[in-house]
């Protein structure tokens, strides 16, 4: 325990110097607030096969399986509320000492919490677009026609694939705008994410080689924890209470 005081005292002091941080997450951010990951045991992936439910093969060739594993899903992540890690770095933000937040989750948790530079590298469930005429259509029209019919459908008669980003797809450009703010950052500040999913894993080692300062926080180890300056290991809502008491 003195050990982990210590790790927060020195990330909090590392955040209050940095002139140019970024924040980078995944699921494990999320979780707190009820929105079960995909790999850990019990995650999505213990319950269906993710070519057949995940990929924009899967999703053409059988859409309805596609729909039936996702909406409800969707639908949680509308409902989620933020936790205390986003409300954290919304208030880091707000506080110049971030600039903003690179995120491998899709439920906009982040942007509801008041972060004001999201980079949403594997996309959102805000909207959604028609596979042949690119017509665009909110969320909950994509839930209606889908309730209704079991699959989504544009008035031209494509599908609808909701804008996240699917195995066999390209990473969405705000991994380009993310590639690029990490070679400017001083510090990345790295949360609930097993940095196992590439390319947005390669993001940690570039910034490093980079010189910037690295700060892990996550439940379980990382492939790069010899790399960072300071790691921070058990549950995020206690790291993020902890980090914001030092801070102050």
């Amino acid at each position: 325990m003195t050990v982990q005081r210590h790790a927060i005292k020195r990330a909090a002091r590392l955040l209050a110097q940095a002139r140019a941080a970024w924040a980078l997450t995944g699921a494990g951010v999320s979780t707190p607030s009820g929105i079960p990951d995909f790999r850990s045991p019990g995650g999505l992936w213990d319950l269906a096969d993710p070519e057949e439910v995940s990929s924009l093969a899967g999703f053409r060739r059988n859409p309805e399986a596609f729909y039936s594993f996702w909406m409800w899903r969707f639908r949680h992540m509308e409902r989620a509320q933020p936790n205390a890690v986003h409300a954290l770095l919304a208030r880091l933000e707000r506080e110049g000492r971030l600039q903003g937040v690179i995120t491998q989750n899709v439920d906009g948790l982040h942007r509801k919490a008041g972060s004001r530079t999201v980079f949403e590298v594997h996309g959102h469930v805000r909207s959604g677009t028609c596979l042949l005429c690119r017509g665009t259509y909110p969320m909950e029209e994509i839930i209606h026609h889908t309730e209704i019919h079991g699959v989504a459908r544009c008035a031209c008669g494509g599908l609808i694939k909701p804008e996240v980003v699917l195995f066999g797809e390209d990473l969405h450009p705000d991994f380009g705008r993310a590639w690029e703010a990490t070679a400017e950052a001083d510090l990345l500040f790295v949360l609930g994410t097993s940095l196992t999913v590439w390319p947005v894993a390669g993001l940690v080692p570039r910034a490093s080689s980079l010189g910037a300062t690295l700060i892990i926080a996550n439940r379980d180890p990382t492939p790069y924890d010899d790399r960072a300056d300071v790691v921070l290991r058990g549950e995020l809502v206690e790291i993020a209470r902890a980090l914001e008491t030092a801070l102050e």
